[in-house]
């Protein structure tokens, strides 16, 4: 810096400490603005940082000291009391807590720790100080202690930082059989510190006192040393200079009042091209532009003003200097505008292609839908990169599949557009046109689903295959695109579209597809630096669509188990008039499941239920629990035993394949199960944490039933209850589960109210029920599965029953077959007279000899003739072959080769034991109703 040179204009004004204006002096002392406060200012802060290193380093040792000094104490109470004599036996006693809790206390007493507790391996508390919390789960790592290894932890609880040992009880032969907790807060053992703070702050107040005065000593010295120019001062004077000349991206140039130039900083040098020796030169010849070089020797002000250096554009900004005093002269300040516009549209254009690649990234992958992933990449790019863009992806694809290298061989159905030039190796890439949009609909590109046959020399084909991004900037230069299909590739040029780039849909190392980008109304061809931003855009909406792809992969294998597992068709049954609805999740396959299941004696269950969660894990199991479902029904047990039995079923899986068996367990289900007897009319229910069914009435009037509700499957420990209930002839009996009465923004009793107004019409049929529930109460996008089952109840008619009580007495067997002969021949079935007495003549007989109380014989008609035989005995029989020389014996084998099905099934006073036989033709040949 050229600072003393008195022709640069500062003379002995700046020597007096200011631009031509003397400033006054000031104290002795003057803050952090002189240089002796700077000075103090420097010594502060050095004591001030010793100090609080100081003060950090013996908190942090203290910290570690105490610490250490807490675990090491813990630890030490810990095995102390566990190994402390009779403490095994204590812990295998009836009442640990009796024996231990003051044992516990005591020690933490005498120890000075927060807690001594004593638990179970599985942390369940045997003491505590605080008596609420034995029995409970201790909160801790105790896994280590419960496999034989002492631990110490960390943690931070209600009175602070904090150290905890848990150590474990062994017996003699190294079994643990409980653990030991003992826990102390680190402020309890801490305190070093606070005895030497004093001390520490002692010495700093000295060392600070001493800066003062020294402080003092050098102020009074320098102001002698200067003769009253103050020193802050003289340096913002060079600082500012030094800004102006180097710091600056301005050009500064100051001219002299006898029109020479005076200073010229490296930023003016460069935009004129100023000679080494121009300072000191009239500004007339330095070779200024006529217009510039008379605004520098005019001293007139000026702001912005634009003047031309050879083919650069200036703004130019003019003031004189000998305003207040000041030295005689002019300063102009230059700035290079063509270099600013330049650089500015460089950042406009950078900051579009930001602006766009992250609209790109909200409006392309809203849903993990593949189509519609595709179609949101040509919407956006549409204005706003192009003005056609097509998206074409192979068929595997869209079925959720990997993706293939492209389809060898021609000929392929459907495939390829009319008088395509078949390729010369044979290999063609068959691609799905998915989606495309575009400014206007009438542009001659391939209509949107069509399976497209490109030839190798197609830029989708070299995309595909190889992963080439291909530019064409002038279609009608016809570089070789055209060779697919040159009659389309006429029309397209024709109609104005003049540019393309074709880039591969590349995700995860596959290609899936490619993308199309064409303009037509924009001029500007596609070039070089388009290639990245339509990279960019593509590759973001690559992989959305491979994430769509995956999602549709397992959501199709997802929905294919379960609806294998689901009831395909409903078996025939004359009881109950079904209808039925099952919609999966939107978002995944759930554990929603029902079932209509015939019983013997013309009756019929319902059942429907709900596993927890989403996902191939919770379909498979609701395939199991139907399959036991199924099981368990065949026993023909009530609603309550086989609920009972699907609690302990899941409660075994859980300990079968829970978290320590390496699979995940079931994590709940519920359940209601139905028997209706159209007989009676009545239907016994059991549900496990299940909604209540409805129950509709002939004239349309609404009720829940008010059933136990019993826990959810998996809890045990809780019964469950059957509640029975008469259904009048005609009224409908309503399952369903909480996917459609339950929503994120809508509770239970909400939707049981839209529920039941959706239902309070009489005269529907159980297919019209189901209709106008699904749309009352069906969800736009629903979050959970949806099972409806809507039953009409029938009543077999009192016709075609009938019944007899039959004395203990084997004389009356005759009479019993006599009626039964007649009323069979009433109904018309006198072909089956002889199978029916046969197999009755042996199950009463047999009731008889082994059975006790009074004993009844009922006949049903229904879809067969079913023959029932009750007694108040529990004792079931047994099929059984018997032998040659055995006198007894044959009557079940009989009964099972007459009947097509029997069995027996346990009442409340006894069993039932019932056969179905076929009803014969009618006399006209037709099956009987």
């Amino acid at each position: 810096m050229r600072t003393g040179r008195t022709g640069h204009g500062f003379g002995p004004a700046h020597r007096r400490g200011g631009y031509g204006r003397r400033r006054p002096l000031r104290g002795p002392v003057r803050g952090v603005r002189t240089v002796a406060g700077q000075v103090f200012v420097l010594q502060v802060g050095v004591v001030l940082l010793l100090v609080v290193a100081a003060v950090v380093a013996l908190v942090l040792q203290s910290r570690y000291d105490s610490e250490r000094e807490a675990r090491t104490r813990s630890m030490a109470v810990a095995v102390s009391f566990a190994n402390a004599p009779g403490m095994v036996s204590a812990m295998r006693g009836p009442q640990p807590t009796a024996v231990l809790q003051p044992l516990a206390e005591r020690a933490r007493r005498r120890s000075g720790v927060d807690f001594v507790v004593a638990m179970s391996p599985q942390g369940i508390r045997y003491t505590h100080p605080n008596p609420d919390r034995i029995g409970k789960h201790f909160m801790g790592s105790i896994r280590p202690a419960a496999e034989g290894r002492a631990v110490t932890e960390t943690f931070t609880g209600t009175l602070g930082l904090s150290v905890r040992s848990v150590v474990p009880v062994k017996d003699g032969q190294g079994k643990v059989v409980g653990l030991v907790a003992a826990g102390i807060t680190v402020k309890k053992v801490s305190g070093a510190a606070d005895q030497q703070l004093p001390l520490l702050f002692g010495a700093a107040a000295a060392a600070l006192a001493l800066a003062t005065a020294g402080t003092a000593l050098v102020s009074r010295r320098l102001r002698r040393q200067t003769h009253g120019l103050d020193p802050v001062e003289m340096t913002r004077m060079y600082e500012h200079h030094d800004a102006v000349l180097h710091s600056v991206r301005e050009g500064v140039l100051i001219v002299g009042g006898d029109g020479r130039l005076v200073l010229a900083n490296d930023e003016a040098r460069r935009l004129f091209d100023l000679p080494p020796d121009a300072e000191g030169r009239l500004v007339s010849e330095l070779g200024f532009d006529p217009h510039t070089a008379e605004l520098l020797a005019s001293g007139r002000p000026a702001t912005d003003e634009v003047h031309t250096a050879g083919e650069r554009l200036l703004s130019v900004s003019h003031r004189p200097t000998d305003r207040d005093g000041g030295p005689p002269g002019s300063v102009a300040t230059l700035r290079d505008t063509t270099e600013l516009r330049a650089l500015s549209g460089k950042v406009d254009l950078a900051r579009n292609r930001l602006k766009l690649l992250y609209d790109a990234g909200v409006s392309i992958g809203t849903t993990l839908d593949v189509v519609r992933t595709a179609q949101e990449l040509a919407e956006y790019a549409v204005a706003r990169f192009a003005d056609y863009v097509s998206v074409d992806l192979a068929d595997s694809v869209l079925r959720g599949e990997e993706p293939s290298d492209g389809v060898a061989g021609t000929g392929v159905p459907g495939a390829g557009p009319p008088g395509a030039v078949p390729p010369v190796d044979g290999r063609r890439t068959v691609l799905r046109r998915t989606a495309l949009s575009g400014i206007r609909d009438d542009g001659p590109l391939y209509p949107l689903g069509m399976l497209i046959d490109f030839g190798p020399s197609a830029p989708q084909a070299r995309g595909f295959r190889g992963g080439v991004v291909t530019v064409e900037p002038v279609l009608a230069d016809f570089g070789g695109w055209q060779e697919q299909d040159p009659e389309h590739a006429r029309r397209i040029v024709e109609y104005g579209i003049h540019s393309m780039i074709t880039v591969p849909l590349r995700a995860r190392g596959v290609v899936l597809g490619v993308a199309s980008f064409m303009r037509a109304e924009k001029p500007e061809p596609f070039e070089e630096d388009d290639v990245s931003l339509a990279e960019e855009l593509v590759t973001r909406a690559a992989v959305s669509i491979d994430n769509a792809r995956r999602y549709t992969r397992e959501h199709t294998m997802a929905v294919t188990l379960q609806r294998s597992l689901l009831p395909r068709v409903l078996p025939e049954q004359s009881a109950l008039d079904v209808a039925y609805r099952y919609l999966p999740a939107e978002s995944g396959v759930g554990g929603d499941w029902f079932d209509v299941i015939p019983l013997p004696g013309a009756r019929v269950a319902l059942v429907v239920g709900d596993v927890v969660g989403h996902g191939l894990h919770a379909a498979a199991t609701m395939g199991r629990l139907r399959t036991a479902v199924h099981n368990f029904s065949t026993l023909d047990l009530a609603p309550d035993e086989i609920l009972s039995h699907l609690d302990d079923l899941i409660a075994r899986i859980d300990q079968d394949e829970g978290p320590d068996g390496g699979s995940e367990g079931i994590t709940g289900a519920t359940c209601l199960y139905a028997i209706y007897d159209p007989v009676t009319r009545r239907c016994a229910v059991a549900r496990a944490g299940h909604p209540p069914p409805a129950l509709v009435g002939p004239d349309g009037s609404v009720e829940f039933l008010d059933l136990p509700a019993g826990p959810p499957l998996g809890l045990g420990g809780l019964p469950f209850e059957t509640a029975e209930v008469e259904l009048p002839e005609g009224s409908q009996l309503v399952l369903y589960t909480d996917g459609l009465i339950e929503k994120r923004d809508r509770d239970i009793d909400t939707g049981l109210e839209m529920l039941r107004d959706a239902l309070s019409h009489p005269g529907r049929t159980p297919e019209d029920a189901c209709t106008a529930v699904l749309d009352a109460l069906l969800p736009d996008r629903p979050s959970d599965d949806i099972a409806l089952i809507v039953a009409r109840t029938r009543a077999l008619e009192p016709g075609l029953t009938a019944d007899w009580e039959v004395p203990s007495d084997p004389k009356q067997v005759a009479e019993v077959r006599a009626a039964v002969a007649r009323k069979l021949a009433e109904w018309d079935l006198g072909d089956v007279a002889f199978t029916t007495e046969l197999i009755l003549s042996e199950l009463i007989t047999n009731a008889i000899r082994y059975a006790t109380g009074p004993i009844r014989v009922r006949l049903l008609r229904d879809r067969a003739l079913i023959c029932e035989v009750s007694d108040t005995s529990s004792t079931s029989p047994h099929l059984r072959y018997a032998g040659t020389t055995d006198e007894g014996g044959r009557g079940l084998f009989l009964v099972s080769q007459f009947a097509e099905r029997w069995g027996t099934r346990y009442t409340a006073d006894g069993k039932v034991i019932w056969t179905e036989q076929a009803l014969p033709p009618s006399k006209h040949g037709k099956p009987r109703a």
